[in-house]
């Protein structure tokens, strides 16, 4: 996942994941791009709803954590699925 933009990165992970949120991707994610400046809840949020934009992931779910802040769930769609096969290398799969 290394050479993978990402938000592309992020859209590969949701292809092997019922439902995700920003947390949880960044989670897996961190291996690969913690160290980058831009690896923050806030790029990532954009991530997910820039993916939402652009039709590839929906929102599933949304509740509050015990601080109460807001937690959202998307999943990916068919048409992510897609992008996911046409766009991203083998290699780079979950």
């Amino acid at each position: 996942m290394m050479s993978l933009p990402s938000r592309m990165a992020v859209l590969n992970y949701m292809n092997e994941h019922d439902s995700v949120n920003v947390k949880s991707v960044m989670e897996a994610l961190k291996p690969f791009y913690g160290n980058e400046k831009q690896f923050n809840e806030n790029l990532y949020l954009e991530h997910f709803m820039a993916l939402e934009a652009n039709g590839l992931v929906e929102l599933a779910s949304y509740n509050l954590d015990d601080k109460e802040n807001l937690i959202m769930n998307y999943r990916i769609n068919d048409d992510g699925r897609e992008a996911v096969e046409k766009y991203v290398d083998k290699k780079y799969r979950n």
